[in-house]
C-alpha cells in the first residue's frame, strides 16, 4: 500500500468536509462566449496550484483560512460548445448549496458564469445587491446578435435585482449606451460611500479581474489599461467587510497569456483575501 504524501489539488487551507463548511468553492471553467481571447477556463486548474504559493494567514485582514471555513468542491464539468446547459450546470449546483444553508465562491471562467449564480442566490435572497469590479460595462443587451454573452452579463443580472441595487467600480470600457444605462441608473462608484446605500441588501460581489490595470493583470481575455492597483482593490475589500456578502466570485483570469505566472498569482491572492471579507 502507498503511504504517500500526495499533493493536494485542492485550494490550501480548505476544509475537507463540505458538510460542515460555510463557504464552498466552486469551479467553473467555462469560456465559451469570449469575444476577445480565449483560455479562462483553464484558470481554475491554475489558480488551485498556484494558492500552495500563498501563505494561510492574511496580514491585511488579519485572518486566516481555517477561520474562513471553506469547502473546495472542485471544477463542475461542463458539455463542450453548449452555452444555455453550462449555464443551467451552474444554476442547479448553486441551488443545491443555497438549499444546504452555505454560500458560494464561484472561480471563473469567463464573466457569464455570474449569471446563473445570481439566478440562484435570488431565489434564497430577496434583498440581493451585486458589486461588480469590472474594466467594463457589461451592460449590453446581446453582442453579435448573441443575448448570453459575457459582454451582457451585468444588463441580464440588472433585470433579476433592479438596476437600483448594482454598484459597478472600475469601470472604463464600454458602448456609450452603456455609460449612459450607469448614469441613469447611478451605478458608477467613485469612492467608498457610494456603496453605502447597499448597507441593508445581500451582497454578491463579482469580480472581473481585468478591473486592475494590465501591469498588474496581463493575463485575463480583455485588458484594458487605466485599471486599479493592487492596493486600491484592496481598499474597496477592506471598506466591503462590513456588508453582508452573501456570495462571491472572481473570473476572467487567461493564464496562458501571462508566461511569467504572475496574473496567476495576483488572481489566487484577490481570491484569498476576498475570502477573507466574507
Amino acid at each position: 500500500m502507498l503511504r504517500g504524501p500526495f499533493l493536494d489539488r485542492n485550494w490550501m487551507g480548505q476544509n475537507a468536509d463540505y458538510n460542515s463548511a460555510d463557504i464552498i468553492m466552486l469551479g467553473l471553467p467555462f469560456d465559451g462566449t469570449v469575444s476577445y481571447r480565449p483560455g479562462s477556463r483553464f484558470a481554475p486548474e491554475q489558480i488551485r496550484l498556484a494558492s500552495w504559493g500563498l501563505e494561510e494567514y492574511s496580514p491585511i485582514f488579519d485572518r486566516h483560512l481555517e477561520d474562513v471555513n471553506f469547502h473546495d468542491a472542485g471544477d463542475l464539468e461542463f458539455p463542450l460548445g453548449n452555452t444555455y446547459k453550462s449555464l443551467e450546470v451552474i444554476e442547479k449546483n448553486v441551488e443545491d448549496i443555497y438549499a444546504d444553508g452555505k454560500r458560494v465562491f464561484g472561480i471563473g471562467g469567463e464573466h457569464l458564469v455570474t449569471l446563473p449564480e445570481i439566478k440562484a442566490v435570488s431565489k434564497f435572497c430577496k434583498n440581493l445587491a451585486i458589486v461588480h469590479f469590472d474594466a467594463h460595462t457589461d451592460l449590453r443587451e446581446e453582442y453579435l446578435g448573441e443575448e448570453m454573452s459575457h459582454s451582457a452579463v451585468i444588463r441580464h443580472a440588472s433585470k433579476i435585482v433592479g438596476a437600483q441595487n448594482i454598484k459597478q467600480i472600475g469601470i472604463r470600457s464600454g458602448m456609450k449606451e452603456e455609460f449612459e444605462f450607469m448614469k441613469e441608473h447611478n451605478t458608477l462608484c467613485h469612492k467608498y460611500s457610494d456603496l453605502d446605500v447597499l448597507k441593508d441588501k445581500k451582497i454578491f460581489v463579482t469580480v472581473d479581474l481585468d478591473v486592475l490595470d494590465p501591469s498588474v493583470m496581463p493575463g485575463t481575455g480583455t485588458p484594458e489599461s487605466g485599471g486599479l492597483q493592487f492596493n486600491e482593490l484592496m481598499g474597496w475589500f477592506k471598506y466591503l467587510k462590513d456588508f453582508d456578502i452573501i456570495g462571491a466570485d472572481v473570473v476572467e483570469l487567461a493564464p496562458d497569456y501571462d508566461a511569467s505566472g504572475v496574473s496567476t498569482a495576483v488572481a489566487t491572492k484577490v481570491i484569498r483575501e476576498l475570502l477573507m471579507v466574507m
